[in-house]
């Protein structure tokens, strides 16, 4: 895989080095048992996979590289490269502006940009219609395009499903920034409606079992399909995509759910005729981060810490797979690490932030899972593990802790 130039400080002289260690003992990453990292009075589980992922370092090597290139010019992101506060911090202090957050919102008015200007795309892509008002300006869009190949995948995906007239449900959430993207993409394809849960997804069953009528669909799901979605007769025939950043086996049980339905509706004998039984579109990192999770819990442990930036959809399922199984903290980076007994923590449910006290259990040894997003860099979550090892005195260094493990 190509390897990116990205800044050096996004690296961890411990933590990157350990997980080059298990990529080059598992190349094909046949093996997502969590490594152990024994600091004697605190030990800590950290994931097979996790943290910048392909997709994120071509798009920071890119917004760098635009810098580089256009010293003088007005450098433009459409909204934040990535899910990550330190990342998105940095490259506004490189004098990169935005023009949108990230729902949407202008920062920036359109009428302020000026053909000379450099917009960069950001990782999750953009819509069709921001595509065309930047060519109307006559800014070069592709030259600094950073979307990532995954994404990219997931409209051809939809393409194809439009050519063979398939109507495109896609699973993921109506709002951000890559399923705007991708309804945009698909709806130039085809048909197209946005389902973000099974709850939705049943609810869209309901009407195609006769079960909801014309005007319930319409309040239900209200600015979640194309223009001219005609429900009585764009849903006898699907297809199901994702955001590439869902939980696999959500997006696999909800197109599990619209097969089976298919089936009772029309019968098993023609079902082609009524669903696309296409291959999941999450992206690699995405299923490699939850795979490497679910490795993570088959391990005992006495809490688990998420890094990552809040609005961040990968990590927030990450965050929702491990909650499931023990006290779980989702944080930025180690400056909510207030204490050695408190943690000030995000809960993406309610999107709130709260403040634990005694989230370290008092034992002689505890043990404590940390991993991260796929937009998350690996010296953010070095500092955290700093910040935790600094609670137990007579830790182990790290440096001997490599050496135990055979890596030097």
């Amino acid at each position: 895989m190509k390897q990116f130039n990205i800044p050096t400080t996004y690296r961890s002289s411990f933590i990157s080095v350990i997980k080059n260690s298990r990529k080059g003992n598992d190349p094909r990453k046949k093996d997502f048992t969590p490594t152990l990292l024994d600091f004697g009075p605190v030990q800590f589980l950290i994931a097979r996979h996790f943290g910048f992922c392909y997709g994120v370092e071509n798009a920071i090597e890119i917004a760098y590289k635009a810098v580089e290139e256009n010293p003088g010019k007005t450098i433009y992101l459409l909204s934040q490269m990535i899910h990550n506060p330190s990342v998105n911090a940095d490259l506004r202090a490189m004098g990169i502006q935005f023009i949108m957050d990230t729902q949407g919102n202008q920062f920036v008015e359109w009428s302020e940009l000026k053909a000379d200007d450099i917009v960069i795309i950001p990782a999750f892509g953009t819509t069709l219609e921001i595509e065309e008002r930047l060519t109307t300006i006559g800014i070069e869009i592709q030259k600094y395009n950073t979307t990532c190949p995954f994404v990219t995948k997931v409209w051809k995906q939809s393409e194809k499903l439009g050519q063979d007239n398939y109507t495109i449900i896609i699973h993921g959430k109506r709002k951000h920034e890559e399923t705007r993207a991708t309804f945009s993409h698909s709806s130039e394809f085809s048909h197209s409606i946005v389902v973000k849960d099974m709850e939705e997804a049943q609810s869209l069953g309901k009407y195609m079992s006769g079960k909801m009528t014309d005007k319930e669909f319409q309040t239900y799901f209200k600015g979640n399909f194309s223009k001219g979605f005609n429900p009585a007769k764009h849903l006898s025939k699907v297809g199901v995509v994702n955001q590439t950043t869902m939980l696999a086996s959500d997006t696999q049980a909800i197109a599990d759910y619209f097969k089976a339905l298919m089936i009772d509706l029309h019968g098993p004998k023609d079902i082609e005729e009524h669903f696309a039984d296409t291959r999941d579109t999450l992206c690699y990192a995405t299923n490699d981060n939850q795979q490497a999770t679910f490795g993570l819990l088959k391990e005992e442990a006495d809490l688990a810490i998420v890094v990552g930036g809040f609005n961040s959809s990968n990590t927030s399922h990450l965050v929702e797979l491990c909650e499931a199984k023990l006290p779980t903290y989702f944080i930025s980076s180690d400056e909510e690490i207030l204490t050695n007994t408190k943690i000030r923590h995000f809960n993406f449910h309610n999107k709130q932030m709260l403040t634990t006290k005694g989230f370290l259990p008092q034992k002689d040894v505890t043990r404590i899972i940390l991993t991260s997003g796929a937009s998350c860099p690996d010296a953010v979550v070095d500092g955290v593990m700093d910040k935790l090892l600094s609670f137990y005195k007579g830790h182990k260094a790290k440096e001997e802790v490599l050496l135990e493990m055979g890596i030097k």
